[in-house]
């Protein structure tokens, strides 16, 4: 093999490169955090496995029929009416941003710009 002391060398030190982070992590298991539910059992828009799985196009979908088509009610698929809207709606429930969203939000390195323009419901009380 042509520069085989060379080559062989390299693939071994790009393969243990890319597979560093794996290396890091072995035996690393972080508990998915738990999120402080309401205290008062009612009905979400939703199942709570399709929130888990489903609420970052739910509230995306949302933002685009209140802003760019002017629709205000979703229908579940219970056949409920809820009034599309995260701080009337999803936040009447789930009242503590910080131990609902940002608990996962942290857990999984995300920062979704939803508090860009809304207001989380502990401000909105200081400010009333």
């Amino acid at each position: 093999m042509y520069n085989a002391d060379k080559v062989i060398p390299g693939i071994i030190i790009l393969i243990l490169f890319f597979t560093l982070p794996i290396w890091l992590n072995v035996g690393r298991l972080e508990a998915v955090p738990e999120v402080e539910l309401p205290k008062e059992e009612k009905k979400c828009v939703e199942s709570k496995e399709f929130m888990r799985r489903e609420h970052m196009k739910l509230l995306d979908d949302w933002r685009i029929k209140v802003l760019r088509e002017n629709q205000h009610v979703y229908l579940s698929g219970e056949g409920k009416n809820f009034k599309i809207s995260l701080q009337n709606t999803c936040m009447k429930c789930h009242e503590n941003k910080e131990k609902f969203c940002d608990k996962c939000h942290n857990f999984v390195v995300t920062h979704p710009d939803c508090w860009t323009c809304h207001i989380a419901p502990e401000v909105a009380k200081k400010w009333k």
